[in-house]
């Protein structure tokens, strides 16, 4: 077993022993097994980055078995600059989830720290699979564990939530199914995604190519204007759910754009890259608008986690390297500081049992460490300099400016507005006198918290001081794929 093998198969196997632990009698021993789980996971993953050869933008750590041979399908595995970073992110961002759900969920313990720890396994599958089915496979598989915790620990219209969720991601799924399909036969019978990215494609079928991807791949990000679903998940899902979707669920779609919808229809993806552009500036101006008149916390950031993808797409498709790159480095930073943000919010929910920005004010009098790390996290959601929401921001506007100047201003416009829309909630829930009894009657975070919010602090503030880590190994792959991409314009 390799180590991909190792990072997908060892949060599986602790999410099984915990789903047989059974009874909430058993909850403190399951938190330790899930904890245990979790660091075990990030550390079989993180061999994956010392080893890893920044200089190819070769497949590394490829392991390779037949699965179902009569239709030639592979248990086909392997990451590059693309994709190793995800595999981290997942890992480390189960760790905090696990720490965050340690005294909030009560009942079913077992189940949620398990579905969890599946979760993770399924994700690094996704984002590590070289195997068309593989992949699709696991893209799908990670619905139902999210399927779950929002339809079971959720809030009062959790089943809505969880339903609307599954519903909207179906269509596009299939369409995506369709699309293997065809390449599947187009390629002679072959599911190898490195195949597929080599195939001679008419304009035709790769702009249907283009769409079929676009529909599982936009509302998975989600893209304006298939987004309306990921505000009411959020509302509804509880503190860890609305972490591992904001962090991780959503980089799934961006990171297909990348893995198929480029390489494999490059000239359908370049023809197209004008509606990509303008439906990523609708979500970067517009529902940056629309979080700015929110009354919820979690529905402000919900929106804000649009607003910030589309700054993703944005990058993509303006097909030079500061842009990929910059789209790539604001995903990574996206996890950390959105996964913060919700955590924040948690953390306030676990006490006063209330989201509205109203129910607040004057925390900062009652919980001064942890209003601390609140601002830390607000300023980096703003793009601050020195934390991680600066870097890929500023990176993908250098890039559309190289790409358009009046396109670089207007991706910049988002930086006033994640300004306002998050200072002013900043403002409203934390500064100030104390407004009710129940932000008076706040007890400030303890050690547990304290820990979860440091971790993450800690990788917010590495990133934006020193990004280089992250840029070197993604560069050559990077460049690798925008040369694959020109060098196929069709004539």
């Amino acid at each position: 077993m390799g180590l991909l093998s190792l990072a997908i198969w060892t949060p599986i196997f602790f999410g099984v022993v915990l789903l047989a632990l059974g009874r909430d009698e058993q909850a403190r021993a399951v938190r330790w097994v899930a904890l245990v789980g979790a660091v075990v996971s990030l550390l079989v993953t993180l061999p994956l980055y010392s080893g890893f050869a920044i200089d190819t933008s070769a497949m590394q750590f490829v392991e390779k078995a037949a699965w179902i041979d009569r239709f030639n399908v592979n248990y086909h595995l392997g990451v590059d600059g693309i994709s190793l970073w995800f595999v981290l992110l997942t890992a480390f961002i189960t760790v905090i989830v696990v720490i965050a759900g340690w005294e909030a969920i009560t009942s079913r313990v077992n189940q949620y720290m398990g579905a969890f720890l599946i979760l993770s396994g399924l994700m690094i599958g996704v984002f590590s699979a070289l195997d068309g089915l593989l992949f699709y496979v696991f893209f799908e598989a990670t619905l139902i564990p999210m399927y779950l915790i929002i339809g079971i620990w959720g809030g009062p219209n959790k089943i809505y939530a969880a339903f609307k969720f599954f519903l909207y991601t179906l269509l596009g799924s299939l369409l995506l199914l369709i699309g293997l399909i065809y390449l599947y036969v187009h390629s002679g019978g072959s599911f190898d995604i490195q195949t597929w990215h080599k195939l001679p494609l008419s304009g035709t079928a790769q702009t249907l190519l283009f769409f079929a991807f676009f529909a599982a791949f936009a509302v998975k990000v989600p893209m304006w204007p298939v987004h309306t679903w990921l505000p009411d998940v959020h509302v509804e899902a509880p503190t860890g759910g609305s972490a591992v979707l904001a962090a991780i669920m959503l980089k799934l779609g961006a990171y297909g754009f990348l893995r198929f919808s480029m390489p494999i229809a490059p000239d359908a993806a370049r023809e197209w890259a004008w509606l990509m552009i303008a439906l990523s500036l609708i979500a970067v101006i517009y529902v940056g608008l629309v979080a700015m008149v929110q009354q919820d916390m979690k529905k402000l950031v919900a929106y804000s986690s649009v607003a910030h993808m589309g700054f993703v797409t944005l990058g993509f498709f303006i097909f030079n390297d500061l842009g990929v790159s910059g789209g790539l480095v604001q995903m990574i930073a996206h996890g950390f500081v959105s996964g913060a943000m919700f955590l924040c919010i948690g953390v306030l929910y676990d006490r006063v049992h209330s989201r509205e920005i109203a129910s607040y004010g004057g925390v900062v009098n009652t919980m001064p460490k942890f209003a601390a790390f609140a601002l830390l996290f607000a300023m980096a959601n703003c793009g601050l300099p020195g934390t991680a929401g600066f870097v890929g921001e500023w990176m993908v506007i250098l890039g559309a400016v190289k790409a358009n100047f009046w396109l670089g201003g207007a991706a910049a416009t988002a930086l006033i507005f994640g300004a306002a829309y998050t200072l002013w909630m900043f403002k409203r829930v934390y500064l100030g006198p104390v407004a009710n009894d129940d932000v008076k009657a706040l007890q400030d975070i303890n050690s547990r918290e304290f820990l979860m919010l440091a971790l993450l602090a800690i990788a917010v503030l590495a990133m934006g001081i020193y990004p280089k880590p992250f840029t070197d190994v993604m560069d050559v792959s990077v460049a690798d794929l925008l040369k694959h991409v020109a060098a196929s314009k069709l004539n």
